[in-house]
């Protein structure tokens, strides 16, 4: 037994009780504070993956600079360029693979999956994001994997910011929730296609990541070898 396995144990055992797990829709499930005791070696794992697979602004296909800045880890990676949006084996940037997933970003995401009621779920897939004040995400719906049986994962480190959750069609009122240090957002069956986004993020220092808020999301996703 690994000893981030016998941690998640002594989680449910003694930690689990003191998170509140609120509905956001049928599906869709806020964990306050879920990866809160895992803070550490969460931001140790991100700090070496973006060392070997570095943050940048990527384009969308019509040219647009994204203002979060990205990375990958998995088999796969979503890259978005003139090309499109879609999921590629390997990183654009160095042309090598991405750096693995770590056994702690793994078991970690599919805990959250399984609390929120969704088991079996085999992330191969995270997009690393980093808000800096002033960043937003636009409200979308993940729909590049090919597959929307499993769940979508996020977990926020960071920088306290306002999530948008609407509904399946883009005019849905989406709700506003805040997300905090550590908290976990899981949506899948009928709001996996719903669309989300992130509003502009405020400015702010936070103890364990300075000036930024970072978020992970893991997916299961169909992967292409590369583009030529």
């Amino acid at each position: 037994m690994s000893q981030f396995t016998e941690f998640l144990m002594q989680r449910d055992l003694f930690d689990a009780s003191h998170n509140e797990k609120i509905k956001l829709n049928d599906g869709a499930y806020l964990l306050k504070a879920y990866a809160l005791p895992f803070e550490a070696t969460l931001m140790k794992s991100l700090m070496a993956i973006t060392t070997d697979a570095p943050f940048r602004h990527m384009l969308t296909p019509g040219g647009r600079k994204m203002s979060v800045a990205m990375s990958n880890c998995g088999s796969g990676g979503w890259i978005t360029d003139k090309k499109g949006y879609r999921y590629d084996h390997l990183d654009p940037l160095t042309e090598k693979a991405w750096p693995a997933m770590p056994s702690d970003f793994f078991s970690l995401a599919q805990k959250a999956a399984e609390e929120a009621g969704f088991s079996d779920f085999s992330p191969n897939s995270c997009l690393i994001n980093c808000y800096e004040p002033g960043a937003k995400m636009a409200l979308h719906q993940d729909k590049d994997e090919g597959d929307f049986s499993h769940p979508i994962v996020s977990i926020s480190l960071g920088l306290t910011a306002k999530f948008l959750f609407g509904g399946l069609s883009r005019k849905d009122k989406a709700k506003r929730v805040l997300l905090s240090h550590g908290d976990v957002v899981v949506w899948g069956g009928v709001s996996r296609l719903a669309y989300h986004g992130i509003d502009k993020l405020k400015d702010g220092v936070h103890e364990v990541t300075g000036p930024f808020r970072y978020n992970l999301t893991f997916r299961s996703a169909q992967t292409i070898d590369h583009l030529g």
